[in-house]
């Protein structure tokens, strides 16, 4: 059995990924016994989510190369986007609901650009769809949280403009109601 030592000091994300993976990868033994919580030795906090740097971030790093939006990529931003909002809103009570609005209309304005350009995909749009729902969702279940439903509301609005004219499918294809 392959064994890794934790007890040097690492970086936090370094020991958690290292103790995930020791769920996913059973043959190696991941040594936990010494690793330091350095949060609690040292006082530190570790820095909030920020939904609107990380899709800023996503954009940049899936245009970086080819220039084009990987739609792949775009779904699994969306598909984070009820995660972040409580993230975002509990680590960073000031700035929280104003970062994650961020990171959602940022992916709903390229949504928007991908139709002009006649290039969104139908499975696209009902991610963004279910992220609504589920944003909607976890907005409503936290009284601090019921202003994140405004910016729901305006997204929803964004992309309730780009469906057919029956306002229930996209280019023929039935898109995701809740």
């Amino acid at each position: 059995m392959l064994g890794v030592d934790l007890s040097v000091p690492s970086h936090p994300r370094i020991v958690s990924h290292c103790l995930h993976s020791a769920h996913i990868y059973p043959g190696i033994k991941f040594e936990t016994s010494r690793i330091r919580n350095t949060t609690m030795e040292t006082g530190e906090m570790k820095p909030p989510t920020d939904y609107g740097a990380y899709v800023l971030d996503a954009l940049a790093s899936m245009t970086r190369h080819s220039g084009a939006v990987d739609q792949t990529s775009l779904r699994q931003c969306l598909g984070m986007a009820s995660s972040y909002l409580v993230t975002d809103v509990t680590m960073n009570p000031n700035g929280g609901m104003a970062s994650w609005n961020t990171g959602f209309a940022r992916l709903v304005d390229v949504l928007i650009a991908l139709h002009a350009r006649g290039e969104l995909e139908l499975e696209t749009l009902n991610a963004a769809s279910k992220a609504c729902s589920e944003c909607w969702t976890v907005a409503g279940n936290w009284r601090t949280m019921l202003d994140c439903r405004e910016g729901v509301r305006r997204v929803a609005g964004k992309l309730q403009k780009l469906l057919d004219e029956n306002g229930r499918t996209y280019k023929g294809g039935a898109v995701y109601v809740p």
